[in-house]
């Protein structure tokens, strides 16, 4: 049987800027956006490529909290480019070397960037070697 993730939960205080953030500076897809009622409303996106979305909009979790969520590319360095293009407050890349983060590609598995939205909840991209 398989067990595949589907929804991550993204708390934010604004749906509508989180929406324009997702979509149009990270470049996620819009899959859908319900108002169930006047004071509940999703809004679903999708990484390109990604079988597992994340929701903006109700929640019991406070705007900010979610950390480290985490995306693999196979390039760290067109992916950075591409959010800094858009107007993404990214990292350079990075490695990690004894325990520090390094300016710089690392080897397998090794090559980060980060990010935050508007809220502060943090994103993590790590290159995923072209063999996986």
């Amino acid at each position: 049987m398989d067990w595949k993730l589907e929804l991550v939960p993204v708390p934010v205080a604004d749906v509508d800027r989180a929406k324009r953030f997702y979509n149009e500076q990270v470049g996620f897809v819009v899959d859908h956006d319900t108002r169930v009622s006047d004071t509940m409303r999703f809004v679903q996106l999708t990484p390109p490529g990604s079988a597992c979305s994340i929701v903006l909009g109700a929640s019991s979790n406070p705007p900010g909290s979610v950390q480290g969520l985490q995306i693999v590319v196979s390039d760290i360095e067109a992916a950075q480019a591409e959010l800094a293009e858009r107007g993404v407050d990214v990292s350079k890349v990075l490695h990690f070397e004894g325990g520090a983060q390094v300016e710089g590609r690392g080897g397998e598995w090794n090559s980060f960037v980060f990010f935050s939205d508007p809220d502060g909840n943090s994103w993590t991209l790590q290159e995923r070697p072209a063999s996986n």
